[in-house]
């Protein structure tokens, strides 16, 4: 069960309730013990049996049933055979509703915890996806992501916190089941207890290929996610290229390979159940022939009457074992899930919030790259990399895609680590900072711009706790939105629709830029923020870039070399490393690789 240590750790937070729990399903399976307990009366009244006398060396039969035997004797003997009838039936009815009850109790209780223990699962969950460095998702399928948040947790609440109730419930009652069996006949319960064994083990057979299908499953439900997530996303190339049939053929595919798995699944699972019920009748069975033979032989001091309700309460034990075997192949389903599940929880933080770190509120100085070199699964991305950022100067980064680039930008949030060498922030490293108040100086306009299913107001005011309406408005007016945002049906509370779908992409960028202005950072990276937009929209975006930039420290990466000329710095990269810096002028007297990128933008 160490596999699912995790799942059940979360039940620290409901001990109360699971202790009710546990009483409650204590109480009625006591009850149900009491009303099968009730036959024994019931039939040696209806066979007209005088149980006063116990058989001779009986001191097995129940005591509690001597006494109601006795008191139904005396009814009998007084005339009152009908009266004795309906307590039976009363005591039976009276058992029946107490189990009922105490039953309802229980599962009433569990329910807040198996939906408290899947809701702390997948928060976790959420909270770890988000804690994680920007490259592991470089590396993971986002619909794969989303198959585990989604499906694989589902898998746990149906299979693993499903099994729960009957790896709890289901024990104790067999336990108490067969205490009771044991007391009226230790000879026959030793025969019950050597057979249970082997249903466990054909059980077993059946259930054991579970888990390696239920990957199979899990795997290509996580392909299903990233098939659609890339439909949806990419619509007009798919349209515009003709490839529908082809999607829709790879779709299928999946599809099918999914729908045989869980069909597997379905034919291996369904076999344990009646199978479990076909080992418990034969069982039941076994006991007849063998218990009634001992009965007819008078070789045990049992009664038809006692012997009867022995088999009822043998009887009572098998829904529970079927239960078992039922709750045994979910929980092999559920591995699976669980150990997907388990690798996004475990995946190392190669970031991690410096919890003692310094609190850095303002930029006075510079920011240092010392010897910088960047690893990525063994390639090496970055190379010794030094230079000197001071406060209130621009830094243009150019160069080929791959140099490295947007690499080296995402070193100055922490976006990633360096792999040797240091990065200074005022003289300190940058990982001796707390992770928050370091990235609270620092803002950031990518090319692609993110924008939230939600209004344009609470884009531009992201992660301000209260926002107020007439900064945002000012941030609008300074990265020239006010316009286009103004003539809008609804204006700051128009929605934008997902990832911004409602805006054209210089109206996204706009956005972006008032969203920067609005955080006032002293520190601004700029990752090919107009690379994507037509003539116009580049002119007022560069413009709000502009404004932006006013008074800021910023890093530049451009590909149109026209909008970093009057950069303090510029840095050429080529494969990791800086073959070139100065300014513009500067660059173009080397005539070398800046001097090449320059000449072949003007002759485009």
């Amino acid at each position: 069960m160490g596999k699912y240590s995790r799942v059940f750790s979360y039940l620290k937070g409901y001990k109360k309730s699971v202790v009710i729990y546990l009483v409650n399903i204590l109480l009625s399976i006591v009850f149900s013990v009491i009303s099968l307990a009730m036959l024994f009366p019931f039939l040696q009244l209806l066979f007209g049996v005088n149980a006063n006398p116990s058989p001779a060396g009986n001191n097995n039969s129940l005591s509690v049933m001597n006494l109601v035997n006795s008191y139904l004797t005396e009814l009998i003997n007084k005339g009152d055979a009908f009266f004795a009838l309906g307590i039976v039936c009363f005591l039976i009815i009276t058992s029946i509703f107490f189990k009922n009850l105490f039953l309802y109790l229980s599962a009433r209780t569990l329910a807040p915890v198996k939906n408290g223990i899947v809701t702390n699962l997948r928060v976790e969950m959420y909270n770890k996806l988000l804690s994680l460095p920007i490259g592991y998702f470089t590396e993971q399928k986002k619909g794969d992501l989303m198959s585990r948040m989604s499906n694989d947790v589902n898998e746990i609440e149906g299979s693993v916190i499903g099994a729960f109730e009957g790896w709890v419930k289901d024990p104790i009652s067999i336990l108490i089941n067969l205490c009771v069996l044991f007391y009226i006949s230790p000879k026959l319960t030793l025969f019950i207890l050597l057979s249970l064994p082997i249903m466990g083990l054909l059980i077993g057979r059946v259930t054991r290929s579970l888990k390696k299908q239920s990957l199979r499953v899990a795997e290509k439900s996580g392909e299903t996610f990233s098939t659609l997530d890339e439909t949806l996303g990419g619509l007009r190339v798919i349209k515009a290229f003709n490839v529908e049939n082809k999607l829709q053929q790879k779709f299928f595919q999946i599809s099918d390979d999914l729908l045989k798995a869980k069909n597997q699944i379905g034919f291996r699972q369904s076999m344990a159940s009646p199978l479990s019920e076909l080992m418990g009748v034969t069982v039941f069975a076994g006991i007849l022939w063998f218990g009634g033979r001992l009965v007819l032989s008078h070789e045990i001091a049992m009664n038809g009457a006692l012997f009867l309700t022995y088999m009822g309460l043998f009887y009572n034990i098998i829904a529970p074992a079927k239960s078992i075997s039922a709750a045994f192949s979910n929980l092999q389903r559920g591995t699976s899930a669980i150990n997907r599940i388990e690798e996004v929880l475990n995946a190392p933080i190669t970031v991690d919030e410096n919890l003692h770190g310094k609190i850095i509120n303002t930029f006075n100085q510079s920011i240092e790259f010392k010897n910088v070199c960047f690893n990525y699964d063994d390639i090496s991305i970055l190379k010794n990399i030094s230079f000197t950022i001071e406060k209130g100067k621009t830094i243009a980064l150019v160069g080929s895609s791959g140099a490295g680039k947007s690499t080296l930008a995402d070193l100055i949030p922490r976006f990633h680590d360096v792999s040797s060498g240091e990065i200074l922030v005022d003289g300190i490293n940058i990982k001796d900072y707390s992770l928050r108040s370091l990235r609270s100086l620092i803002s950031i306009v990518t090319q692609e711009p993110i924008l939230f299913n939600d209004s344009i107001a609470n884009n531009i005011a992201l992660g301000m706790d209260v926002p107020n309406m007439n900064e945002i408005v000012e941030a609008a007016k300074i990265a020239n939105a006010d316009t286009f945002i103004m003539k809008k049906e609804n204006a700051y509370y128009t929605n934008v629709g997902d990832r911004g779908s409602k805006l054209s992409g210089g109206e996204k960028q706009r956005v972006t830029i008032a969203r920067a202005v609005l955080k006032n950072p002293p520190i601004l990276i700029l990752d090919e923020a107009t690379s994507s937009l037509d003539t116009e929209s580049e002119r007022l975006v560069q413009d709000a870039i502009n404004n932006l930039m006013t008074n800021r420290t910023s890093i530049v990466i451009a590909h149109r070399l026209s909008t970093i000329r009057h950069a303090d710095e510029i840095l050429v990269l080529n494969k990791g490393e800086i073959v070139e810096r100065g300014n513009h002028d500067q660059l173009l007297e080397q005539k070398g690789i800046y001097y090449k990128l320059v000449e072949m933008q003007e002759v485009k």
